[in-house]
């Protein structure tokens, strides 16, 4: 909870800059993108926040639903602005649309099925955040090096932390886990800002 409050007090700022610079550098499509992936991000260390410090409850249990849920959200909301930038692409269309459907059946299973399918949840995670290596053809005309780059190190760093999201036995490995999706999100948010900054 600790963790998630200090990146979720810094994604407040960095979301307020991110719409900031969008509004003056992007087009109409883009700032709604750029509103997108703030949101997700907002949203889901706003939940894991809320659900990792309430004390052991039926509403804890509840929570959970949406903590686990929102991890789906996060993953589509920060495609869309990658995405976005080649829209005049069919491929890309199909995939942001593919990605949100996806992320729509997670939650559909986490928020139904509370408590189980918890492996392929985990295994839809790790799917939805490397199948952007399907785009890197067509994304390496519409976004620059420094922002592929970056992608791809959150990716490292988000896949590295789910060995310790499932090693329970671990002492603090919920508080390492979060502290690498805080970091991941941190790159991601980088990657982001690159993308609407070179707009410029």
């Amino acid at each position: 909870g600790i963790v998630h409050g200090i990146g979720l007090a810094a994604a407040l700022v960095g979301v307020t800059a991110l719409i900031f610079y969008a509004t003056l550098w992007s087009t109409t499509g883009q700032l709604a993108a750029a509103a997108v992936y703030g949101a997700g991000l907002l949203a889901t260390l706003s939940i894991s926040f809320l659900y990792n410090l309430y004390p052991v409850s039926r509403t804890k249990w509840f929570l959970r639903r949406f903590d686990h849920s929102s991890i789906f959200v996060l993953i589509a909301a920060t495609y869309t602005p990658f995405l976005q930038r080649g829209l005049d692409d069919p491929f890309l269309f199909v995939m942001l649309i593919g990605i949100w459907a996806i992320a729509g059946l997670g939650v559909a299973i986490k928020c139904l099925f509370p408590g189980r399918f918890d492996r392929l949840a985990i295994l839809l995670y790790l799917a939805m955040g490397w199948s952007g290596v399907l785009a890197v053809g067509p994304l390496l005309s519409a976004l620059t090096a420094t922002t592929l780059v970056l992608i791809l190190i959150g990716g490292i760093i988000y896949s590295a932390g789910v060995i310790f999201h499932v090693w329970e036995k671990l002492r603090f490995q919920n508080a390492i886990w979060h502290g690498f999706v805080v970091t991941g999100a941190a790159v991601h948010y980088s990657a982001v800002l690159t993308c609407f900054s070179a707009a410029s």
